[in-house]
C-alpha cells in the first residue's frame, strides 16, 4: 500500500467514525421529536411534540436570547481579536499574549463565569470599590447576574472565547507571509492597523473561519455559562431543553427532542447570519479601499486596539483571585474589600464531597486527551508523509478538517440526547468508557487545532539530515520529530485535558448523573447561596488544567535544559 492510499484510508476511517456519533445522535433526537420513542412506549408518529413545544411559555424569548448570544458573542470576540492582532503584530505585546494563553485557556467556562459573577454582582468587587468611594453601606438593587437581556452571560462567553480565537489566529499566522503583506500595504501609504486589516486579516480570517463558526454555534447553545450568568425567566433555549429532558414527566422528553431540533435550527440561523456578516464586511472593506483613504495617522489607535484583549485577560485572572478569596473567606460583609478573617471550612467540605468527582474528572480527562493526541498524531503524520505540506496548506486531509469541527458546529444539546438514546438501545449503560467517548468528540478538534500548525511547520531538513545518516522512519519519528515537537505535543495534550475537564453537557447527558465531575458539581452549586463552596469547587475545577499546563511548560525545559538550541517553531 502506498503512502497516499494509507493516508486516504486513515482519513476516511476517521471521518466515518467521527461523524457516526453525531449522525446517530441527530437521528436519535429526530425520532422522538416526531413521537417515536419505543423505550418509553411511544411507537407511533405524531407532530404533537412540536405543538407542545410551541405552547411552552416564553419560547420566543428563549429563542431570541440564543440568537442574540450567538451573534453578539462571535462579533465582539472576532473584532477584539482582529484589533489585538493588528495592533500587536510582530511586537512584544503579541509574544506576551501568546505566553499568557496557557493560563487563560486553562480556566474552564464555568469557573470563569463564577468568577465574573463575583466581580460584577451588586455585592461583587466592583460595587465594593464604588461603595468605598461613594459611602454605600448596602449593595445597589440591580439585576446584573441573570439580567433579562443576557448581557452578563454574553460577557462571560466573550472573555473566554477571545483567548481561544487568539490561539487560533496565532497558530494560523505562520502559514501566511503576513510580514511581507503588511509591509506591502504600508508601502502604499496605509497606517499600521488599516494595512493589517486590509492586507493580512482577510487571509488570516479564511484560516480561522471554522473555529469562528464553532464559537457562534457554542454561544448560541451554551448551557453551563447560561445556568450561572444567564436569565431564568425565561432561560436560553438550550437550558430549557435540558430541564425538559430531566423532568419527571417522561412525556416531556418528546417536547425536549422537538426543542433540540429547534435549537439546531436556531444555530443554523446564527451561522447563516454570520456568513451574511462576513459578506457585509467584504463589501465594506472593498468600498473603503475604493475610496482611496489610507488612515496613515492613527495616533493612539494601535495602543487602544490592545485594550479589549487585555481587559478580557485581566477579567479572567481577577476572577480567579476572587474565587480564591471567597473559598478561604470567613464572614465577608458588604462593603468590605477583603474578608476580615479566613477559614478552611469550605475547602474541608469541598474536598470531602469532591473526592469521587475529582477522580472521575482526572480519569476522563487523561484518557480523552491521550486518545485524541494519538489519533491526531497518526492523522498528521500519515498526511505529511503522503502529501508534503507547503506554506498555507492544511496539515490535515480536507475531509478530516471538515469532519473534525462537526461536533463543534452542531449544538451539543441537539445530538447528545439522541446519542444517549442510541447508546441505551445498544445496551450501553453510563460508564467511564462512554463518558470518555463523549468527551473525545469535543477534545479531539482542539487537540488537532493546536498541534496541526507546529507539526507542519517543523523544518523538513532535520529529517533529511537524519535520513542521510542512515536512520529509518521509526527512528526519525521517535528520536527526532517527537523530541523537537515535545513542547507543542504536551501543550496540545494540556489543551485537550482542560477541554475535557470543562465539559458539562456531555457529562450530564451521557453520564446520566451517575458520573459526576467537578464541573457538574460546580454548576450544581450555582443555585445555592454559599459563595465559599462555589469558590472552592470552581477553583478546584481550575487547578487540574493549570497543573496540566504547568507540566506541559516545565517538562521540555527540564528534559532539554542542556540543549537550549533544540527549539521548534
Amino acid at each position: 500500500m502506498t503512502q497516499r492510499a494509507f493516508s486516504r484510508g486513515v482519513g476516511l476511517a476517521f471521518a466515518l467514525l467521527f461523524s457516526a456519533p453525531v449522525a446517530a445522535g441527530l437521528v436519535g433526537v429526530a425520532l422522538p421529536a416526531f413521537g417515536h420513542l419505543p423505550v418509553l412506549g411511544y411507537e407511533g408518529w405524531s407532530v404533537e411534540p412540536f405543538r407542545r413545544l410551541a405552547a411552552m411559555p416564553g419560547l420566543a424569548a428563549s429563542v431570541a436570547l440564543s440568537l442574540a448570544a450567538g451573534l453578539a458573542t462571535t462579533l465582539l470576540s472576532v473584532l477584539a481579536v482582529a484589533a489585538f492582532v493588528a495592533g500587536a503584530f510582530d511586537t512584544r505585546a503579541m509574544r506576551a499574549g501568546g505566553r499568557a494563553l496557557g493560563p487563560l485557556l486553562a480556566v474552564p467556562h464555568a469557573a470563569a463565569a463564577f468568577g465574573l459573577a463575583f466581580l460584577i454582582a451588586p455585592s461583587g468587587l466592583i460595587f465594593r470599590l464604588l461603595a468605598v468611594i461613594l459611602g454605600w453601606d448596602r449593595p445597589p438593587d440591580l439585576l446584573i447576574v441573570g439580567d433579562p437581556l443576557g448581557l452578563a452571560m454574553m460577557a462571560g462567553l466573550i472573555v473566554k472565547e477571545m483567548p481561544f480565537l487568539l490561539l487560533v489566529a496565532l497558530a494560523a499566522l505562520p502559514q501566511l507571509d503576513a510580514r511581507r503583506q503588511l509591509h506591502l500595504a504600508r508601502s502604499l501609504g496605509y497606517g499600521r492597523l488599516s494595512a493589517f486589516m486590509l492586507g493580512v486579516w482577510p487571509s488570516l480570517y479564511r484560516q480561522i473561519r471554522l473555529p469562528v463558526l464553532a464559537v457562534a454555534a457554542y454561544a448560541s447553545s451554551v448551557v453551563d455559562v447560561a445556568l450561572i450568568l444567564g436569565p431564568s425567566t425565561p432561560a436560553p433555549l438550550a437550558v430549557r431543553i435540558l430541564e425538559w429532558m430531566n423532568d419527571a414527566d417522561l412525556s416531556l422528553r418528546l417536547a425536549a427532542s422537538a426543542g433540540a431540533l429547534l435549537q439546531l435550527g436556531v444555530t443554523l440561523i446564527v451561522l447563516l447570519a454570520w456568513l451574511g456578516i462576513e459578506r457585509l464586511g467584504r463589501v465594506l472593506s472593498r468600498a473603503f479601499v475604493a475610496r482611496g483613504r489610507r488612515m496613515a495617522g492613527e495616533g493612539a489607535l494601535p495602543a487602544l486596539s490592545l485594550l479589549p484583549m487585555m481587559l478580557a485577560a485581566a477579567t479572567v485572572l481577577l476572577s480567579l483571585v476572587l474565587l480564591a478569596l471567597w473559598s478561604f473567606a470567613g464572614f465577608w460583609r458588604f462593603p468590605d474589600l477583603l474578608p476580615p478573617n479566613f477559614s478552611l471550612t469550605a475547602w474541608e467540605r469541598t474536598l470531602r464531597a469532591a473526592r469521587g468527582p475529582l477522580w472521575t474528572t482526572a480519569e476522563a480527562g487523561l484518557l480523552a486527551a491521550a486518545i485524541a493526541l494519538i489519533v491526531v498524531v497518526v492523522l498528521l503524520e500519515a498526511h505529511r508523509r503522503a502529501y508534503p505540506v507547503r506554506p498555507g496548506d492544511s496539515a490535515l486531509p480536507t475531509t478530516v478538517s471538515a469532519v473534525v469541527y462537526l461536533p463543534l458546529l452542531v449544538p451539543q444539546i441537539a445530538f447528545l440526547f439522541g446519542l444517549r438514546v442510541a447508546a441505551l438501545s445498544f445496551g450501553l449503560s453510563p460508564s467511564l468508557g462512554t463518558l470518555v467517548a463523549a468527551h473525545l468528540l469535543f477534545v479531539l478538534p482542539y487537540v488537532a487545532l493546536s498541534l496541526s500548525g507546529p507539526w507542519a511547520a517543523l523544518d523538513p531538513r532535520y529529517e533529511r539530515i537524519g535520513a542521510s545518516l542512515g536512520r529509518g522512519r521509526a527512528a526519525l519519528f521517535f528520536r527526532l520529530r517527537l523530541p523537537l515537537l515535545l513542547a507543542p505535543v504536551l501543550a496540545a495534550f494540556a489543551i485537550g485535558f482542560s477541554v475535557s475537564v470543562g465539559q458539562y453537557l456531555p457529562t450530564v447527558i451521557i453520564g446520566a448523573g451517575r458520573l459526576p465531575t467537578v464541573t457538574t458539581e460546580a454548576v450544581a452549586l450555582a443555585s445555592g447561596g454559599d459563595r465559599r463552596l462555589v469558590g472552592a469547587m470552581a477553583l478546584l475545577q481550575t487547578v487540574l488544567p493549570l497543573i496540566a499546563f504547568g507540566l506541559a511548560t516545565a517538562l521540555p525545559v527540564l528534559l532539554y535544559r542542556n540543549r537550549r538550541a533544540m527549539r521548534s517553531s
